[in-house]
């Protein structure tokens, strides 16, 4: 069994060695210059000195090093302010080649790299410049979108040059320029006189908050900022629009009874008459029994406008959200002789009724519904900006 295994282990170690070494060579034949380096790089680490291997790595690390330096001195000879980026990345490339080669002493000892990292500081501080030096341009347009541009230029910049403080001084500067700084009022106190006895101003001005505090943690706009009428005034700040919300009605209904009565018969043996064991006379008689379906029903339901003016108090945009609450139970009785009834009628008798919600409970669901619809009309609207 042993010799068996051994020269068929041999042999599968051999296949893998030259599927690997096939792979690197047929990257190598299509153009594929910088994925047979790293990949015969590994493969050397393994076999050492394997000719083929050192054969496609020397070939493929000279065309992949011309193809970066032709596509760098294209690139240096054009006018696009953005060129050094493009440079940059063409030098990280050949950085890259240079690593995969250079943490190998097996590769080392076949190919001399040429390390390119003193480009790399070079293009990226040439990188810096350009992103920075479009960021200031925008940011004297003085438009809200410039400053918006102007910031995500200046977060490049600091991708090629972390932690300098003229650049995060310029972002954090352009960042409050873009932004646009929302004011939600609170819910006005005298609206319609609702009155629940289960729902007073404390349920409205939760509403208020949970509204708010949605936007302010689940809003996708980068740009824009929420604030409550308090906040806005302890910071200081000037809202830019202002939105204000506005319960239309908030009503419960009383319940509703629906009843669908159907009658239902069945013959039963009333008597029998044995007059010998193979002789037996039956009669029958028809009993009957009336079920009643019986449906209860109760609805909320409510609305509210959303009106969002700019920071002089003109209307710039409105929009009107409803919420309902609908629930329903069911359960069937009867009337008559119940041996009318057949097992169906009697799983369904069995049924209880399920107690209804309270009116607070279905207020609840209701406000809930429309601070949902609520929040994606409103992240809808400011997404825009």
């Amino acid at each position: 069994m042993k010799q068996k295994f051994y020269p068929y282990f041999l042999l599968v170690s051999m296949m893998v060695a030259l599927v690997g070494c096939k792979s690197a060579s047929k990257m190598y034949q299509q153009g594929n210059y910088d994925e047979a380096v790293e990949l015969a790089a590994k493969k050397l680490q393994k076999k050492p000195g394997d000719a083929e291997l050192v054969h496609v790595i020397q070939n493929a690390y000279r065309f992949a090093v011309n193809d970066h330096e032709s596509r760098i001195q294209a690139l240096s000879a054009g006018q696009s302010e953005m060129k050094y980026e493009a440079i940059y990345r063409e030098y990280a490339s050949l950085q890259r080649l240079y690593d995969a080669i250079y943490h190998s002493p097996e590769v080392m000892n076949v190919v001399e790299p040429t390390d390119y990292s003193a480009y790399l500081v070079t293009y990226a501080d040439k990188t810096a410049d350009a992103y920075r030096d479009r960021a200031y341009r925008r940011m004297d347009m003085g438009t809200r979108e410039s400053f918006k541009d102007a910031y995500f230029d200046l977060e490049k910049a600091l991708g090629y040059r972390r932690g300098d403080l003229e650049l995060l001084d310029a972002k954090e500067e352009a960042y409050e320029n873009a932004l646009t700084r929302v004011v939600v009022l609170p819910m006005d106190d005298g609206q319609n006189g609702f009155r629940f006895s289960s729902y007073n101003m404390a349920d409205r001005y939760d509403l208020d908050e949970q509204i708010l505090r949605n936007l302010k943690y689940n809003s996708s706009n980068l740009f824009v900022k929420y604030y409550s009428r308090a906040e806005a005034r302890g910071l200081n700040i000037v809202p830019d629009q202002v939105v204000e919300l506005r319960l239309n009605t908030l009503q419960s209904g009383r319940m509703r009874n629906v009843e669908d009565r159907r009658e239902v018969s069945k013959d039963i043996v009333v008597k029998e008459t044995v007059y010998r064991p193979d002789s037996v006379v039956k009669e029958y008689a028809k009993v009957k029994a009336i079920l009643t379906l019986n449906r209860r029903t109760l609805s909320a339901d409510g609305s509210m406008t959303i009106l969002v003016r700019d920071g002089e108090g003109r209307r710039i945009w409105s929009d009107h959200v409803s919420g309902a609450y609908d629930w329903a139970t069911e359960f069937t009785t009867y009337t008559g002789d119940e041996r009318a009834l057949s097992e169906n009628d009697r799983k369904l008798i069995r049924i209880r009724p399920e107690n209804p919600p309270s009116d607070r409970e279905m207020i609840n669901c209701v406000l809930n519904d429309i601070q949902a619809k609520a929040n994606n009309q409103l992240r809808n609207y400011f997404n825009r900006f």
